[in-house]
């Protein structure tokens, strides 16, 4: 018998660590190489990764789950970790541009990565036997979960990862997450959230061997205002986020530069994602489309 979470869950399971990884402004610069050693982080960050090799292992034995899977959750494991347990995490409450590569790492990394891995089903399989159904069952009838099918439906989820972008990069708001821990951990959440609901849009297309417009219009669209904002923020010739200003600075760089930095980050290895995810959508359809002709109906 196989049991099923609702995809949905993953939203809730994968975004569990987030919380503990906002650092709010202030960090001294020589505690901006420290890791981040919060016990119950890093536990939860392990017991993701294990808790997924065990229940793919159990997948791959009744063949159903690839290594492709394993590679893609690996892979978006790693992403995650680093942005939340390396360096990286402690030296954004000091660097714009760090906190950027922290972002990038969340939203266009670990977010379609792990969302490619499907862990929700790793996961339930690396329950013992007698809780899977149980288990399948309690989240399956929990009302509140089909809201979320709604917002992960293409376009809203387009809408709300518009939003958690360009919202958060308001300097009122950008300075206010950087002072107060909770609206930090706010932050994360959204930021990684709304790219879990943008990416399960998009690479729900994956399936299907017929082109989806739509999903080529949504990554397009999403290259186009993400690199406007990166564009925004590389080209200004003034600081958008004082706070930074007021840091003793040890980077070798001045406060705007280090934001120029933050915004071609944002604007040229962002706008990429999106191009490398398309090409290899684009690529997949077309090799729908050559055995079709090949072995027609």
């Amino acid at each position: 018998m196989r049991y099923r979470l609702p995809w949905s869950v993953s939203l809730l399971l994968v975004a569990c660590p987030l919380p503990g990884a906002a650092h709010t402004l202030g960090i001294a610069a020589a505690d901006t190489t420290r890791w981040n050693d919060e016990p119950w982080l890093i536990g939860t960050v392990l017991l993701s990764l294990l808790l997924y090799l065990r229940g793919h292992g159990r997948l791959r034995a009744r063949r159903v789950a690839s290594s492709a899977q394993l590679a893609c959750f690996g892979s978006g494991w790693l992403c995650l970790a680093a942005a939340l347990l390396s360096p990286i995490d402690t030296a954004g409450a000091a660097s714009f541009a760090a906190h950027m590569v922290q972002h990038e790492l969340l939203m266009i990394a670990a977010a379609p990565l792990l969302i490619a891995g499907r862990p929700v089903k790793a996961w339930l399989w690396a329950l013992p036997a007698g809780w899977r159904k149980p288990v399948g069952r309690w989240f399956g009838r929990r009302a509140w979960l089909s809201w979320i099918r709604q917002l992960s439906r293409p376009l809203p989820a387009w809408l709300i990862h518009f939003a958690a972008v360009w919202g958060w990069h308001v300097p009122a708001c950008f300075e206010a997450a950087l002072r107060h821990e909770a609206l930090h951990m706010t932050q994360h959440l959204s930021f990684f959230v709304s790219a879990l609901l943008f990416w399960w849009s998009v690479l729900a297309s994956w399936r299907r061997t017929q082109p989806d417009h739509g999903a080529l219009l949504y990554l397009f669209s999403t290259m186009m205002h993400t690199s406007a904002l990166g564009a925004l923020l590389a080209l200004s010739s003034r600081l958008w986020y004082p706070a930074y200003g007021e840091l003793p600075w040890s980077y070798g760089i001045s406060p705007l530069e280090d934001q120029q930095l933050g915004g071609l980050i944002m604007w040229i290895p962002g706008a990429l994602s999106y191009v490398i995810v398309a090409l290899v959508l684009c690529a997949r359809w077309l090799k729908g489309g050559d055995d079709e002709a090949v072995h027609p109906a």
